[in-house]
């Protein structure tokens, strides 16, 4: 398998294919760059380099017991497209993928970057706080944290088969086999990876951030999302950035991407062609 090591002695999976204008992919939490193999194949034909990697502790990347915040994300991001040597990039990231583009941008600069664009994801900030009053509670990811350390298993199949993808809507039918690789995904990672990410993703403020950004930057997010709900998500961050493009999506889940890949993929084709 392709691996890098970090310099913390953290083997990070990552898949490289074709040629061209690199699109870098971060996944969503707790799943694997497996989750966005409808958009590796695509932009693939479209003749694109595709790269993904699985975030420490998820995926095939190494289990380790720390490191489990944005700045090691993004580190670790930094890590892998300077290994590749990757220059004029095009980075992707859905959900706290998304969060972890917008951290690497800021913190390692734009130099390797040419445009981004952040589905579904959880900037500026997820948990409430004074100066985030649209924020949700912390006691809602005090309750994933419990959930996840009570029975991992039970909690991403309700997951999945639930709210992410949006399968409890009235009159949506639920896919089993997008239900099953959530699942699959989530449970070959580590559980003290996923235990921790669930504060990095909900209390990583993001708003600095999103005001040091300069290159082009699509802001994608359905306004159905159960996850990451929209109203304090794509629209402040939009707002923040200096060169935004915000799209938001009637009616589309959290989990878009999968779900209405054909839609996006070609928003996203059209966003890296302008």
């Amino acid at each position: 398998m392709p691996t890098i090591t970090t310099n913390d002695g953290v083997e990070i999976f990552y898949k490289d294919w074709g040629t061209g204008q690199p699109i870098v992919f971060s996944h969503g939490w707790p799943l694997s760059s497996d989750d966005w193999d409808t958009q590796l194949l695509f932009f693939l034909q479209h003749g694109y380099r595709v790269v993904a990697h699985d975030r420490r502790g998820h995926g095939r990347s190494s289990q380790v017991g720390d490191g489990h915040d944005m700045d090691h994300y993004a580190d670790d991001l930094a890590a892998v497209t300077a290994h590749l040597d990757l220059h004029d990039a095009i980075h992707v990231g859905h959900s706290t993928g998304g969060g972890e583009v917008v951290h690497y941008l800021a913190r390692h600069g734009e130099s390797r970057v040419a445009k981004a664009a952040i589905l579904s994801a959880v900037p500026p900030l997820m948990v409430q706080t004074p100066d985030n009053p649209g924020g949700l509670p912390k006691s809602v990811f005090d309750d994933l944290q419990a959930q996840l350390a009570a029975n991992r298993s039970v909690f991403y199949r309700n997951l999945a088969s639930g709210p992410f993808y949006g399968f409890n809507r009235p009159g949506v039918e639920p896919d089993e086999a997008i239900i099953e690789n959530w699942w699959r995904q989530g449970m070959t990672g580590g559980a003290k990876a996923h235990y921790d990410g669930i504060v990095a993703f909900s209390q990583t403020d993001f708003t600095e951030d999103l005001k040091k950004i300069t290159v082009p930057v699509f802001v994608g997010h359905g306004d159905d999302d159960q996850i990451v709900p929209y109203a304090d998500a794509a629209p402040l961050s939009a707002k923040l950035l200096q060169n935004g493009t915000l799209k938001t999506y009637p009616g589309f889940p959290h989990g878009m991407p999968t779900t209405k890949a054909e839609t996006i993929n070609a928003d996203l084709l059209e966003f890296f062609r302008s």
